[in-house]
């Protein structure tokens, strides 16, 4: 190995000798450099290298080739102030060209280790290209050879020849056998098309540039402000023959024209379909293939390509049919309430309606509860309410005329069974927004008692719903009233388990946190549920939600009663215990002597259920440096290390 190294370092005598000849770098810079291509080398030569070694030796020599070519400029400065000739000095040599050969051979070593490392690959032919060295070539086919089954890599190579060889049939012939290798790629058929259309408008635009008018192929055709003229002042101008010579050989120079450009569109037509027609062939089923398609077709100016624009729907109708988001894409083809774009009133109208349409036809041959869902989806992007406050009464808005459709929706999908939790959900808020609040209750009383019985969702908005019915008129509720709202509450927190009624749970808790009687009832059922799910041992804790509003309504007292209760249970969960800590060595920060006893009991029962946990020692540990006596903090030290074979964690910076 060490042989190797010292003649690789040894090819570097010339540069090295170069670079201190020309005052580019100083000798002890030299060693410098010569030490860490050494260091580099040893890496590279052991016997696993890393790729990190490898990039790390080529961001290395770019950034000292990028150095050498600063200093080069300075030194040139510095001998035109001097008044010396520079162009003996600083023509090209040995070190101009060493670094980037040195820097292609790294990468050259690193992609025949790592062969299958294509984004090295990619990174090689990128710093190729930009270097422009000759070896593209080359490369291009070694990474074909190694990766024929990637389209990124047969449409970087086209790309290539396209666009900077300016080799069309290479470019072509390189797209075609990547086709014919990885004929399902949807990439690499969309380029390829892309690619003849680019070079369909430069031909376009070279003829255009030799002098044709726009639109045209010909040569010779006249110019329209001079054609004009000539017609406005045909008098003046007399024919050599009867026939009217130059009127014949307009309309041949005419004829011709047309037919030049009939050939041309003729051509670029028939390349669109051939494409089209391989794509589908070898990708029947994708319908993101074909959509593809129409909008790059649609992004085009070519005659007659409203025709195979016709053909590609009329296939998509053919072979999608069935599919909602055909359907979908179809509607929102002619009105998409996403795109926010300048159009009138009636325009808009008009696209609606067409979309509308199409939803309607898709439901009568796909009635789905996907095809239903996309179309109220639709339905409530284009409908935008107005505050009912604020809308002045007798005045309609064009989007008035679309509620039926989006009720009659909602009311066809339950019908049909095909209602989910969501759609149920957006079906109760559409009928809130329009003020119906009478029916939003009785629907969401309708799908809580049957099919979405455990759905927490639907319950929340059943008991805002039922809050809200019986707040209209005063804010005050009577008996019958809140034991309306507690069996509401009762009836899914009973149901439920704990870690899915998050929400219910706080909301049940806040709206109780004043009705004592209520509250220690919530409290009871809380006891019953965890008794049976067991508490959480981290995010959410149920126990501790209730610790809490209990300190802030009833004091500490209350809240250390509260919680005592719930450390009784068979597994209060970590997330309570840690709760409880934080509150007690808060107030032992303050001073409170009893918290920190408090504190420590706590940690004391958690440290019997969760001894393994790390970060709970740590804290113990933490708490008594800073609040107990040397004495505690050692037992707990002392404690940890007998329990714990790795204490690391208990040593931090704070301490």
């Amino acid at each position: 190995m060490a042989d190797v190294v010292q003649y690789r370092l040894e090819r570097m005598t010339n540069e090295l000798n170069d670079l201190e000849q020309r005052g580019i770098f100083t000798r002890r810079e030299i060693s410098e450099i010569v030490k860490k291509r050494t260091k580099f080398e040893y890496r590279l030569k052991r016997p696993s290298p890393l790729k990190q070694d490898y990039l790390s030796y080529i961001d290395y020599e770019t950034q000292l080739d990028s150095l050498r070519r600063l200093r080069k400029k300075s030194v040139t400065r510095e001998l035109q102030k001097q008044g010396l000739k520079t162009t003996k000095k600083m023509k090209k040599s040995v070190s101009d060209f060493a670094g980037i050969m040195r820097i292609l051979d790294i990468y050259r070593l690193a992609v025949m280790r790592f062969k299958g490392d294509i984004e090295l690959w990619f990174r090689y032919l990128e710093f190729c290209r930009q270097k422009r060295n000759g070896r593209m070539k080359k490369v291009l086919a070694d990474v074909i050879k190694f990766h024929p089954k990637v389209p990124g890599v047969w449409i970087y190579a086209a790309a290539w020849e396209f666009d900077h060889n300016l080799n069309v049939e290479a470019a072509r012939a390189i797209m075609q056998n990547g086709l014919r290798v990885c004929t399902t790629s949807e990439d690499l058929w969309i380029e390829y098309l892309r690619m003849e259309l680019t070079f369909l408008n430069k031909l376009k635009a070279r003829k255009v540039a030799l002098g044709e008018d726009e639109g045209t192929f010909t040569r010779d055709q006249i110019s329209s402000d001079k054609k004009q003229w000539r017609d406005e002042n045909k008098d003046l101008f007399m024919s050599l023959n009867d026939e009217g010579e130059h009127n014949e050989g307009s309309d041949d120079e005419n004829e011709k024209s047309i037919k030049k450009i009939s050939k041309f569109q003729e051509q670029g037509f028939s390349i669109i379909r051939t494409i089209y027609a391989g794509a589908v062939e070898a990708l029947p089923s994708s319908f993101s293939l074909r959509k593809r398609f129409l909008e790059i077709l649609e992004a085009t100016d070519l005659v007659n390509s409203e025709e195979i624009h016709r053909e590609i729907l009329s296939d998509m109708k053919r072979d999608f049919s069935t599919e909602p988001g055909y359907w979908d894409w179809l509607a929102r083809l002619e009105y998409n309430p996403g795109n926010k774009e300048d159009i009138s009133e009636e325009v808009a109208l008009s696209q609606i309606e067409k979309a509308i349409q199409f939803y309607e036809e898709a439901i009568e041959v796909l009635p789905t509860a996907t095809m239903l869902n996309q179309y109220v989806k639709f339905l409530n992007g284009v409908v935008t309410l107005p505050k009912l406050e604020n809308k002045p009464s007798g005045i309609s808005t064009p989007s008035d005329s679309y509620i039926p459709l989006i009720l009659r929706a909602y009311e066809k999908v339950k019908t049909m069974g095909y209602i989910d939790e969501d759609l149920a959900c957006q079906h109760i808020s559409f009928l809130l927004q329009l003020g119906r609040l009478e029916e939003a209750q009785k629907l969401a009383d309708n799908l809580c008692s049957g099919i979405f019985s455990n759905s927490v969702k639907l319950w929340q908005l059943r008991i805002f719903i039922g809050i809200r019915h019986l707040t209209r008129d005063s804010m005050l509720l009577s008996k019958a009233e809140l034991l309306s709202i507690y069996e509401l509450f009762q009836d899914v927190l009973t149901r439920v388990s704990v870690s899915e009624a998050e929400s219910l749970w706080l909301m049940a808790l806040k709206f109780f946190a004043n009705q004592k009687h209520y509250f220690g009832k919530l409290v009871e059922i809380s006891i019953r549920s965890l008794t049976k799910d067991g508490g959480r041992e981290h995010g959410f804790s149920l126990s501790a939600a209730i610790v809490d509003f209990v300190l802030q309504k009833d004091g500490l007292s209350h809240a250390r009663e509260m919680y005592k209760r719930f450390i009784a249970l068979p597994h209060p969960g970590l997330a309570l215990y840690r709760a409880c800590i934080e509150l007690e060595s808060n107030l032992a920060s303050i001073g409170d002597r009893d918290s920190l006893v408090h504190a420590r009991k706590l940690y004391e029962s958690a440290l019997k259920t969760y001894d393994q946990d790390l970060s709970l020692w740590r804290d113990y540990y933490l708490m008594e440096t800073k609040m107990g006596t040397s004495e505690t903090a050692s037992a707990v030290h002392w404690k940890a290390r007998k329990i714990l074979q790795d204490t690391t964690a208990l040593i931090t910076p704070d301490l």
